[in-house]
């Protein structure tokens, strides 16, 4: 089967669409007058495609061979799946992990399982919190019951955020070591911390948050958030980039206010409650998982 491939380009200005033109015309491109976030260009994609998965693809990865198709085969074994993550490893330091899936705990902190611990550690297919979806396979069919990325993130948070919902409604999000790919990491924002992504990920945090917990989970994780939140403000501060930070943070708290914020709040439900509960044992579970490193 020949694979479909559809280019969705954020208004770049390094002449990707005329290599694309000349080099690949049987590929679809999507073109956006101006550089509309990661969330809004992923989820064009995802409408523009007709197929029963869909594979989610930075370009500063480079791809192993059989990627796809362990991920492909994961999906198909695990009807529950939502999502497959790759295998991510680092490229400029092949012997590391650049991440195996992500996940999320109760000090409000996303993480990447394993970055930077040996290539060849997390050898088994197992749950995770989320995917990231720098290098991942999608059920497409399940975006249409739980929502799509959410564009006001624009970008940061954005996979951590539907990987949560997929959660909510009973979805599972799952890790698949055979499938490996390259990732260079923040080619576009320059560096792992810069203000552009400090910005935007301290205010999709609280955003997050708010979205996705009741206010019950909300009130029962409290202090370990303040705690989280206080570590990250002295973290960033020692970078210089204190301000930035609870700048991004007030902007996610007037997000969380705003009308078009208010709309996208998940709606508690009681059949989800089984659902909450294996959520709130991953979000203590996981502040141990990040302190420990297992």
């Amino acid at each position: 089967m020949i694979p479909k491939v559809t280019v969705v380009d954020n208004h770049s200005q390094d002449g990707s669409l005329a290599l694309i033109k000349q080099k690949y015309p049987q590929v679809k491109v999507i073109t956006f007058p101006e550089n509309l976030g990661f969330s809004c260009a992923v989820n064009a994609g995802i409408k523009a495609a007709d197929t029963e998965y869909v594979l989610l693809l930075n370009n500063d990865t480079v791809v192993h061979k059989g990627m796809v198709a362990a991920l492909e085969k994961a999906l198909g074994e695990n009807p529950k799946a939502f999502s497959a993550a790759a295998k991510m490893v680092s490229l400029h330091a092949p012997d590391k992990l650049d991440g195996a899936g992500d996940f999320y705990c109760a000090l409000g902190w996303a993480y990447a399982r394993g970055k930077d611990k040996d290539r060849n550690a997390y050898p088994n297919p197992c749950r995770v919190f989320s995917a990231c979806a720098g290098a991942a396979l999608y059920r497409r069919k399940i975006f249409d019951s739980i929502g799509y990325f959410d564009e006001n993130h624009f970008a940061y948070l954005e996979d951590i955020d539907l990987g949560y919902r997929a959660n909510i409604y009973g979805y599972h999000n799952i890790y698949v070591p055979e499938a490996e790919v390259f990732h260079a990491g923040s080619a576009v924002s320059g560096s792992r911390h810069n203000t552009f992504k400090v910005r935007l990920s301290s205010r999709n945090s609280v955003y997050l948050i708010y979205k996705n917990m009741p206010l019950l989970q909300i009130l029962l994780n409290l202090p370990f958030l303040l705690a989280g939140y206080f570590v990250k403000v002295l973290f960033f501060s020692l970078k210089g980039m204190g301000v930035i930070y609870l700048q991004g943070l007030l902007k996610g708290t007037a997000m969380c206010f705003s009308k078009e914020g208010k709309a996208k709040k998940v709606r508690f439900s009681v059949k989800n409650l089984k659902n909450y509960f294996w959520i709130q044992g991953q979000l203590w579970l996981n502040i141990l998982r990040r302190v420990f490193q297992f």
